[in-house]
C-alpha cells in the first residue's frame, strides 16, 4: 500500500484515506464535485468550446503568481512534492478552462433573464420575524399579547424565544421561496405584511414557531436574484448532463 503520510513508523496509505473520507461523509460530496467537473468538460468539448494555448499559459502563470512560484524551478519543485507531472498540471488548467466557459455559456444573461421571467413567482421574497418557545400554551399566549401590540415583537423574542434569533429581535430576514417549511411557507407568503402567523409546532411538538410578517418584496432580477437563477441553471444542466451518461460509484 503506497503511503501518502509517515508518522514515525506508521504509514497512512491511499486505502486509509479513502476509507476515512467515506466515514466522515466527505467522499461522496468529493466524487460529485469530481464527476461535475468531467460531465462539464465532456459536454464543453462537445459542444465545440475551444481553450487556446495562450489562455492556458495565462491560467497557469495565474495559478503561479497565487502559490507566489516565481521561478520554473520552483514550480517543478512544488508539483513534484505533489506527485503531479506538467502534463497532468496542464490537464488541470485546461479542464478548469474548459468548466467556466461552459458555464460562462449555460448561465448567460439572456438564459438568466428567460428563466427569471419564467420563474418569477418563486423568487417573491419577504421579511420575516419569529419566536420559538417550548409549549403550545405559551406560544397562544405570546399570539394574544402581540395581537393587541405587534410593535413589542422584538422585545418579546429578545425575552422568550429560544432561537438564536432572539438576540436580533426574533429577524430572519429575507428569505425566497423555499428557504421556509412548506406548510409554513405556505400561509406565510401568501399574508400580508404585518400579520401574525402561528403557532407552528416542530414535528416532535417540541417546539412552537410564531411569525410576524414584517415586509413583502415583489420578484426583481437583482444581484442576488441573479446569482440563485445562476445557480438553479447550472444545478438544471448538471442534472441533464447526468441523465446522458452510466455512472458508478465504485
Amino acid at each position: 500500500m503506497a503511503a501518502i503520510v509517515r508518522i514515525d513508523d506508521e504509514s497512512i496509505g491511499i486505502e486509509d484515506f479513502l476509507r476515512a473520507l467515506k466515514l466522515t461523509g466527505q467522499f461522496e460530496g468529493l466524487i460529485e464535485q469530481l464527476v461535475r467537473d468531467r460531465l462539464t468538460v465532456h459536454a464543453a468539448k462537445k459542444h465545440g468550446i475551444a481553450v487556446s494555448p495562450e489562455e492556458i499559459q495565462e491560467r497557469a502563470d495565474q495559478f503561479r503568481r497565487v502559490q507566489g512560484l516565481h521561478r520554473a524551478t520552483e514550480m517543478n519543485n512544488y508539483l513534484d512534492a505533489l506527485g503531479v507531472s506538467l502534463d497532468e498540471f496542464e490537464t488541470f488548467i485546461t479542464d478548469g478552462l474548459y468548466q467556466e466557459k461552459m458555464m460562462e455559456l449555460v448561465c448567460n444573461d439572456k438564459a438568466v433573464d428567460e428563466y427569471f421571467k419564467l420563474h418569477s413567482p418563486r423568487f417573491d421574497s419577504i421579511e420575516v420575524s419569529h419566536i420559538v418557545v417550548d409549549s403550545d400554551g405559551k406560544a397562544k399566549e405570546l399570539i394574544s399579547f402581540l395581537s393587541e401590540d405587534p410593535d413589542s415583537f422584538a422585545e418579546m423574542a429578545e425575552e422568550h424565544s429560544l432561537a438564536d434569533t432572539r438576540e436580533h429581535g426574533g429577524m430572519i430576514g429575507k428569505v425566497l421561496r423555499g428557504s421556509l417549511k412548506s406548510d409554513v411557507e405556505a400561509k406565510v407568503f401568501n399574508a400580508a405584511a404585518g400579520d401574525l402567523l402561528g403557532p407552528f409546532p416542530s414535528p416532535d411538538k417540541m417546539f412552537y414557531e410564531i411569525f410576524m410578517v414584517n415586509a413583502k418584496y415583489p420578484a426583481a432580477l437583482d444581484e442576488d436574484t441573479s446569482a440563485e437563477v445562476r445557480r438553479l441553471l447550472r444545478e438544471e444542466w448538471l442534472l441533464a448532463r447526468a441523465q446522458e451518461h452510466v455512472i458508478e460509484a465504485r
